[in-house]
């Protein structure tokens, strides 16, 4: 299985057995609701995906946690600047994209 059907079959089974839900990555500004998983494909940006994994629950991107998109950059709309658990921190859009959120809007 390559790697974009593998991706694309764990968000089809994410979706279909919870709340619709999308990549942070392809949310917009002023977008509200939480966090529902973590998935990182393999070896992102030359770091392998348990390490990129790691260092996002450490920022403190974990399940259940509140999450707003407060800012886009101008230049592609990267990075994106995101408000989680009172602390703002800024994303590149392809790093978000492995953080899957539901809306509460």
């Amino acid at each position: 299985m390559t790697d974009t059907v593998a991706s694309t079959a764990f968000w089809t089974d994410t979706v279909a057995s919870t709340a619709p839900c999308m990549p942070l990555g392809r949310a917009n500004r002023g977008f509200c609701g939480r966090i529902n998983a973590i998935h990182v494909g393999e070896d992102m940006h030359g770091l392998a995906a348990p390490e990129i994994e790691s260092r996002l629950i450490e920022l403190g991107f974990v399940e259940g946690a509140e999450i707003k998109v407060l800012h886009e950059g101008p230049i592609g709309r990267d990075p994106i600047a995101v408000r989680i658990n009172g602390t703002t921190i800024a994303l590149r859009r392809r790093e978000a994209m492995a953080i899957l959120v539901t809306s509460s809007n």
